[in-house]
C-alpha cells in the first residue's frame, strides 16, 4: 500500500498515476470521491432552491451523501447514482465547496471505509489524510508539497487561467481550510517520506518514490 499525500498543486495526481502503473496496482484518488459527495449536495441544495451550502448543518449534508451512490472505476471514472461526473467535480462549484463537504465527520465516515474497500488488493491511494487516518499502516508514505508560487503556475497551465494570482490565494485558502480543520486536518504522517517538488520534474519525483517503494518492499505486479 502507497500513500501519497500533500498540498494541491504539488504533484500528487500526476505523481500516484504514473507510480500505480510503474508498479501494475490500481491508482484511487480519494479527493475525486470527496467532490463527487460535493456534487451529489450540492445538486440536492439546488433543487430545494439553495444555492449557497454554506448554510447547511454537517447532519443535512451527511444525510444527503449517505443517499448518494458514489462509484469510482479503476480506469478513475467518477459516477454519481449511476450517472458519469468524472468532468463536473473538477468544476468551480466543486472545487469552491469541496473543503467545506470533506471536513464534516459523518461524510468521512462514510467514505473513507469505501476507500479501504476500493484498496483491498493493494493500491497507490492519494489524499489529504491517506498516510495518517485512511491507510495509517501503509508500507510507503508520501507527502509532496511545493511554493506557493510554482503550484499556482502550475495549476494556471493545468486550467488555462491566466491570472497566477488569483489562483495562488485560492490555493492559499484551500490551504488554511485543510490543514485547520478539526477532522482530518492536511497534515504528513510522522513517518512520510517528505518531497518538496517545487525544482523537479515529474520523473524525478516518480523516482524518488519509486526509490522508496523498492526500499520498502512494495513491488508491484
Amino acid at each position: 500500500m502507497v500513500a501519497i499525500d500533500g498540498v494541491a498543486g504539488s504533484g500528487k495526481s500526476t505523481t500516484a498515476r504514473r507510480v500505480a502503473s510503474e508498479l501494475g496496482l490500481r491508482y484511487l484518488d480519494t479527493g475525486a470521491m470527496y467532490r463527487a459527495a460535493t456534487v451529489s449536495v450540492l445538486r440536492k441544495l439546488g433543487k430545494a432552491g439553495i444555492s449557497d451550502p454554506s448554510g447547511a448543518d454537517d447532519k443535512e449534508i451527511t444525510g444527503v451523501v449517505a443517499e448518494s451512490d458514489i462509484e469510482i472505476s479503476k480506469d478513475g471514472r467518477v459516477s454519481l447514482n449511476g450517472e458519469d461526473i468524472t468532468d463536473e467535480i473538477r468544476g468551480s462549484s466543486a472545487t469552491e465547496w469541496v473543503s467545506k463537504v470533506s471536513a464534516v465527520q459523518g461524510v468521512r465516515d462514510l467514505l473513507v471505509p469505501l476507500q479501504r474497500e476500493l484498496s483491498t488488493e493493494g493500491a497507490v491511494v492519494e489524499g489529504r489524510d491517506i498516510g495518517t487516518v485512511v491507510f495509517p499502516s501503509a508500507d510507503v508514505k508520501i507527502f509532496l508539497t511545493a511554493d506557493l508560487s510554482e503550484r499556482a503556475r502550475r495549476r494556471a497551465v493545468e486550467r488555462g487561467e491566466s491570472s497566477v494570482d488569483d489562483v495562488g490565494r485560492r490555493l492559499e485558502a484551500r490551504d488554511k481550510k485543510d490543514s485547520k480543520r478539526d477532522v482530518s486536518p492536511l497534515e504528513p504522517a510522522t513517518d512520510a517520506l517528505i518531497i518538496d517538488t517545487t525544482d523537479m520534474s515529474i520523473e524525478e519525483v516518480v523516482g524518488r518514490v519509486i526509490a522508496q517503494c523498492a526500499k520498502a518492499g512494495v513491488t508491484g505486479e
